[in-house]
């Protein structure tokens, strides 16, 4: 698209479908999912944080972002 045109309409829509069948976990040790406070400290645009215990995980993630610009 180019600058004027109308987007109003738009519809944003995303589906995630992961699955997951015959996952087994035994005698599993996880250590702590810690995000410090300075993490982000330096960050731009749109910092994501995705954690994973490691024990059997599906992780799915998904980001819409709509911009308008109104003169």
């Amino acid at each position: 698209m180019t600058g004027g045109t109308n987007t109003t309409n738009n519809i944003n829509q995303q589906t995630l479908n992961g699955t997951m069948s015959n996952t087994e976990a035994s005698d599993t040790v996880s250590g702590g999912n810690v995000v410090s406070g300075t993490a982000f400290g330096n960050a731009a645009g749109l910092p994501t944080v995705i954690q994973n215990s490691g024990n059997n995980v599906l992780i799915q993630n998904s980001t819409i972002v709509t911009v308008r610009m109104n003169p």
